[in-house]
């Protein structure tokens, strides 16, 4: 398993958010490219960023989308945020990141979701965030009324790169992972599972390995210092 930091991007900054509240924001790093060499550092080599404005609809961070994945060759970067058209999705490949993450439109959508998983076989990471059991959209504010494990079924069939399974109801606490989600989600998935939300320790992180997740993506943890990064990416980086 690969532990992933998280460059998660409001305003032009790199921020952790609890519980995914823009009103709760508790980190600001007024460069997200300095969080970049920061982690880059300790030895990470995959990185997973995410636009929040372009989630929520309320602008854009392209440009430093751009200035990261244009800062080092070699370095492995899954973007998300606000991809709900094929453009911005062959967009995102192309600027040289290695998948494209989906979630609003890739759950509410799934004959689009079917037609650019087909389109770019393999790049293609479908968001599936989890409130409880229920899978989450418009990030994080909209209710879908599907269940998890449907929604794992009907994700099934497609060339998907993976699912990134994120408990919201875990995301930034620093309280410990939903292990019993990330288990039946690993359980039930051809796909490989990115797990986020809530991972606090290496026992976590070792938990999620012992469960099958293939990565784990680490937010509030690394930048507040509760994870010990070096240790983290001497185990799993």
């Amino acid at each position: 398993m690969i532990a992933i930091p998280a460059i998660d991007l409001r305003e032009g900054a790199c921020v952790q958010l609890v519980g995914g509240s823009y009103d709760a924001e508790r980190v600001r790093v007024n460069d997200p490219l300095d969080a970049l060499k920061k982690w880059r550092g300790f030895g990470f080599k995959t990185f997973h960023v995410v636009d929040l404005d372009a989630a929520l609809s309320k602008g854009s961070n392209l440009e430093a989308i751009t200035r990261l994945l244009g800062h080092e060759p070699g370095l492995t970067f899954t973007v998300g945020g606000g991809v709900r058209d094929t453009a911005r999705a062959e967009a995102v490949l192309a600027s040289g990141a290695s998948s494209v993450v989906v979630g609003t439109r890739a759950i509410e959508d799934t004959a689009w979701l079917s037609d650019v998983a087909r389109r770019f076989p393999g790049r293609l990471v479908v968001a599936a965030d989890v409130k409880g059991r229920e899978v989450v959209t418009r990030g994080w504010t909209a209710g879908s009324s599907r269940d998890v494990a449907d929604v794992l079924a009907a994700l099934a069939p497609l060339p998907l790169g993976g699912l990134l399974v994120t408990a919201v109801h875990k995301e930034g606490q620093m309280g410990g992972v939903d292990l019993p989600l990330m288990q039946e989600v690993v359980r039930g998935s051809r796909h490989r599972v990115y797990a986020s939300g809530g991972v606090t320790t290496l026992e976590d992180l070792r938990a999620l390995a012992d469960a099958g997740a293939h990565g784990a993506v680490i937010g509030m943890a690394l930048y507040t210092g509760k994870l010990d990064a070096a240790a983290v990416a001497r185990e799993f980086a």
